[in-house]
């Protein structure tokens, strides 16, 4: 299906290009969430007719995107969440989970705006990128820890999470050893 960009698309194209794209990404999201018009000769005029407003409404919303941007670029918000010794998280840290860390503390971000490919599972620092308007993308750090005092010593750079690593080696001998004590082996 080929349909009219109304805004700028990622990895798509810019406001007003027609593009050719599947029945399916124009139906249920491009239509959809009104980022795109059907390319039909009606639509293509009215698109010319409106491009002034539009270009100006898409000014404004960058503009404003780029305000919220240079306040929100580089912060750091704590998540606090249960983990096993090794710092693999019972449950992870969603979207949702940071929209609403970041509206609590005063910005305005959607969950849809958050970019996460994959949910974080585990304790630590994660750079996670927020995308507030397609042309305006800012980098947040999320610092998930099991407790505040936990928070400040990963966001000062140490190490939370040890792993003992024990020797097979020896811990055979010790299997042994007791064994050999009960009188079940000899060694």
């Amino acid at each position: 299906m080929e349909v009219i960009l109304l805004e700028r698309v990622a990895k798509l194209g810019q406001m007003g290009e027609t593009v050719k794209v599947r029945d399916g990404y124009a139906r249920n999201f491009l239509l959809a969430r009104g980022k795109a018009l059907r390319a039909t000769k009606a639509n293509k005029e009215h698109f010319e007719n409106q491009r002034a407003q539009l270009e100006t409404r898409n000014l404004e919303r960058r503009k404003e995107a780029e305000a919220v941007g240079e306040k929100l670029n580089g912060q750091s918000f704590t998540i606090i969440r249960q983990a096993g010794e090794t710092g693999v998280l019972y449950g992870s840290v969603s979207t949702r989970d940071l929209a609403e860390i970041m509206t609590k503390d005063g910005f305005s971000v959607d969950r849809n705006q958050i970019v996460l490919n994959a949910p974080i599972k585990t304790l630590g620092l994660h750079p996670v990128p927020v995308s507030l308007h397609p042309e305006v993308e800012v980098q947040v750090t999320i610092n998930v820890a099991r407790s505040p005092e936990e928070a400040e010593r990963q966001a000062r750079g140490e190490q939370v999470t040890t792993r003992e690593e024990t020797n097979l080696d020896d811990l055979g001998l010790e299997v042994g050893a007791a064994l050999a004590e009960a009188g079940d082996v000899e060694l």
